[in-house]
């Protein structure tokens, strides 16, 4: 399917996802504003929702969650928007204001939290480290279960990062409650470990615990080094294969957030959740509808 394509059926194909998917943006990407205009242009550009961020740097700090989540939240609600998660600097039970931040969200209703991330250590084995993650695991299931909350390990790409490969994740998670921890999904970070297929496999042997999922489009390129590496860009623009992504979400009956991310230098600095951005608004904003209206005609 060309860009072209998607882009000119975009409108009836929105009108046909009807209210199955629901797409939040990503706040890091308005860090360089406040919550007011946030709201206000998440809400003019046709988002469902909005992911706060509620970490170090982020909207929220999370040692002022339980004063400023709420009226944040308020702001979003009255610009009608959902709020169906948060992205959370959360790694385990023992991360500081852990619990507050639980607390705080499931009392407005906030049912999910972005979560992450394990790293494995050089030094040790890859089934020696996943036996000494699982407790923590665990424990964070038994928190998130007092709290009625769950958390989506997101996952990522590259060397050292838990959850790159996927299979570990089921490791980690199995025999556990996927309404307690689950996982959040990056399709562009697993097409990059697994872009000829193996992202099909590792979409359905995760399916159980899919509980959020993160959109972004990739490509490989060169650096200044020369070295090749995954360049993330514009959708469609890229190697992910959405249309067939977002089938297999429906067989799997997902109706978790969809996060869209726009994580490209086009955005001058707001793709990497700068204060500033070295672009103007105007071109900020039409780098957002265009991808949105990209997204909505693939759901």
């Amino acid at each position: 399917m060309t860009r072209r394509t998607l882009l000119a059926t975009a409108a009836g194909a929105a009108l046909a996802a009807g209210d199955r998917f629901k797409v939040c943006v990503f706040s890091k990407h308005f860090q360089w504003t406040d919550w007011k205009e946030t709201a206000v242009l998440a809400a003019q550009l046709g988002f469902d929702g909005v992911d706060l961020t509620v970490r170090e740097g982020g909207h929220v700090l999370p040692e002022r969650v339980g004063e400023d989540l709420p009226r944040a939240v308020e702001i979003l609600h009255q610009a009608g928007l959902e709020t169906p998660m948060i992205t959370a600097g959360i790694v385990d039970a023992a991360s500081p204001h852990a619990e507050r931040i639980l607390r705080t969200a499931s009392s407005l209703g906030i049912r999910y939290y972005r979560w992450g991330g394990f790293r494995y250590q050089p030094t040790k084995g890859i089934a020696e480290q996943l036996e000494e993650f699982r407790p923590k695991v665990e424990a964070l299931a038994a928190l998130n279960k007092a709290h009625k909350m769950c958390a989506m390990y997101h996952t990522h790409s590259g060397p050292g990062q838990v959850g790159a490969s996927i299979w570990d994740l089921w490791v980690l998670l199995k025999g556990l409650d996927p309404w307690a921890v689950g996982v959040n999904y990056d399709i562009g970070h697993a097409t990059v470990e697994g872009g000829y297929g193996d992202w099909i496999t590792t979409t359905r042997l995760i399916a159980p615990y899919l509980r959020g999922t993160a959109i972004k489009d990739f490509r490989w390129g060169q650096n200044a080094k020369g070295e090749w590496v995954p360049q993330w860009c514009a959708l469609g623009q890229g190697m992910v294969n959405f249309p067939r992504y977002f089938q297999m979400l429906r067989e799997a009956q997902f109706t978790g957030p969809v996060q869209l991310h726009f994580e490209y230098p086009e955005l001058g600095g707001a793709d990497s959740g700068k204060s500033r951005m070295s672009i103007s608004k105007d071109r900020f904003l039409g780098i957002m509808r265009r991808d949105l209206q990209v997204l909505r005609s693939c759901l």
